[in-house]
């Protein structure tokens, strides 16, 4: 038997324990342990408390546990009143309960059984074969040819001096090319003109324009965002229009397109995209002062005409992503015939050997599929390739080797027990 008697000390414990014993005993030869205690309380509402309690006093094994506690009976200590003062709630940072919340909305839970794997590689094999076959397809029937230009029109005399050639006024940049037409291409044809090793995605050059001047005249004096090419010579009274650098560089090589004695009309109409036309380029906006300076980029522009109606321009300054890109320069619309000779004279204007850029002259006629352009078929039969090896892979070996789903003695610390 435990008995413990504690005195009460006013001035150490606010909660004294007065009396506290434990004393063992046997109900049917069967092994308890009583408890009980008495406390005293010196808070400003004073209380006393007995609390009684039975358990099983078993060596080893669970035990049960009886208890009883009195009613706390709580006191004024002036006038002997009971205390029904509220007593402030506990904040509780728990959430409030939400099915949201707790990830109990109803919800589709498959089981990736074999069946259900195979399947869904074998879906997406069927799938993405035959059409990267038909996109290869299409690709095929484009027609396409490809002529680079720019070492082959510079005389030797300027073989490693091509900016000299290009800048001079008196050396003849006008150069004859040919061009032989592997199999039928039938209208229209497309003329492009490519450049290599030029980087119009550059910051400062694609920030160096001005979209406002470009759509409303009443904004031409909106050209803080074009220096260098923001006013000829400096003066702020005479804005150039169209402002920036993307305006300035503007491509300047001509073609001109022969079949025998005949000639090829080139037109230039609908070249552009009709959004650009009718919403980013205004049709009250007229060129001025461009090209003007001392220092000349490319091309030149009609003052004549709005910039909505000059549509090469529109489509240089839809500046592209990456430093090869081609551009539209027109259309043909009259059917290549197999082996027939395609005569270009090109005007050789524009100045890419001082950063070691090409130029090359595209004609190519169009499928559903757009230009000819392999990586699409490339990229699904790949995909579709992949998934079929996984499905036959994943075949074999649940014919092979076949295991019980969910079979626990597959866990890796069933089969390798002495490992953990």
């Amino acid at each position: 038997m435990k008995l413990s008697l504690k005195l009460e000390d006013q001035q150490q414990n606010q909660n004294p324990i007065l009396f506290k014993a434990k004393i063992p005993i046997a109900v049917f030869g069967l092994p308890f342990l009583s408890a009980f205690s008495a406390t005293h309380h010196h808070a400003a509402a004073a209380s006393d408390k007995l609390s009684l309690s039975l358990r099983t006093h078993f060596p080893t094994g669970p035990s049960l546990k009886l208890s009883y506690n009195t009613p706390t009976t709580t006191a004024n200590s002036g006038a002997g009143k009971m205390d029904t003062s509220p007593k402030p709630k506990s904040k509780s940072k728990k959430p409030k309960y939400s099915r949201f919340t707790q990830q109990e909305l109803p919800a589709w839970k498959p089981i990736l059984t074999p069946g259900w794997v195979i399947a869904s590689f074998v879906a997406v094999a069927i799938l993405f074969i035959p059409a990267g076959l038909l996109c290869l397809s299409a690709s095929e029937r484009v027609v396409e040819i490809v002529d680079r230009y720019d070492d082959e029109c510079l005389p030797d005399s300027y073989s490693n001096k091509g900016d000299s050639f290009i800048q001079s006024k008196d050396t003849n940049k006008t150069c004859v090319r040919t061009m032989k037409v592997p199999r039928k291409m039938t209208a229209p044809v497309f003329i492009y003109y490519q450049l290599d090793n030029f980087y119009q995605n550059h910051r400062r050059y694609v920030k160096s324009r001005s979209d406002k001047q470009l759509r409303d005249r009443s904004y031409a004096d909106e050209t803080r965002d074009c220096k260098p090419e923001d006013n000829l010579d400096g003066d702020e009274n005479e804005p150039i229009i169209p402002c920036g650098l993307v305006a300035w560089s503007l491509f300047n090589d001509t073609y001109k397109l022969s079949k025998g004695n005949k000639v090829l009309d080139i037109n230039k109409k609908d070249i552009a995209w009709k959004s650009d036309t009718e919403i980013k380029f205004g049709s009250d906006v007229y060129p001025k002062n461009f090209q003007k300076g001392e220092l000349i980029g490319g091309g030149e522009l009609d003052e004549t005409k709005p910039l909505s109606e000059q549509e090469d321009l529109i489509v240089w300054m839809r500046t592209a992503a990456l430093p090869n890109f081609r551009k539209l320069y027109g259309k043909i619309y009259s059917d290549l015939e197999a082996n027939e000779t395609i005569t270009i004279v090109i005007q050789n204007n524009y100045n890419t050997y001082e950063f070691g850029g090409e130029k090359r002259v595209v004609l190519s006629t169009m499928s559903w599929l757009g230009g000819k352009n392999d990586f699409f078929g490339i990229a699904f039969l790949t995909i579709g390739g992949i998934c079929l090896f996984m499905a036959i892979n994943f075949i074999l070996l649940y014919v092979c080797k076949p295991r019980p789903l969910g079979d626990p003695s597959y866990l890796s610390w069933n089969r390798n027990p002495n490992g953990l």
